[in-house]
């Protein structure tokens, strides 16, 4: 019998093998990972294997913006997309690829996507 958190890695390597038979220009991926108390976005360039930009709803510019400490709602995730946006921005990313990393588009992970969108990044 196959567990939950093995499907997960199975779905997020095939979604990352779509991205990667898609992605031609070499843009860096916006990778996400939720967990049940917190959300992380990061940017990742593959040709180097670097992560150039991060943000989390664990870190204290997010408390700082108004999230409370151990939030991972809906809003908490569209303001750490805003805010892995802006920084990748003033970093000179504009364009990126979305990888979900095995889950739904759907709730948290949308709304990340969304708070990115509004920052200013394409995908």
């Amino acid at each position: 019998m196959i567990d939950r958190s093995e499907t997960v890695t199975q779905r997020a390597a095939r979604v990352r093998t779509k991205l990667r038979r898609g992605n031609r220009d070499g843009r860096p991926r916006l990778s996400v990972f939720r967990s049940s108390k917190y959300i992380y976005a990061q940017i990742i360039d593959d040709a180097h294997g670097r992560t150039l930009h991060s943000a989390s709803s664990l870190e204290s510019a997010f408390r700082e913006q108004g999230g409370k400490a151990s939030s991972c709602d809906k809003e908490a995730a569209r303001k750490v997309g805003e805010m892995v946006a802006r920084r990748a921005i003033e970093g000179g990313v504009k364009k990126v690829v979305f990888d979900r990393g095995g889950y739904a588009f759907h709730g948290r992970v949308l709304a990340l996507a969304q708070g990115a969108r509004e920052a200013g990044l394409e995908f």
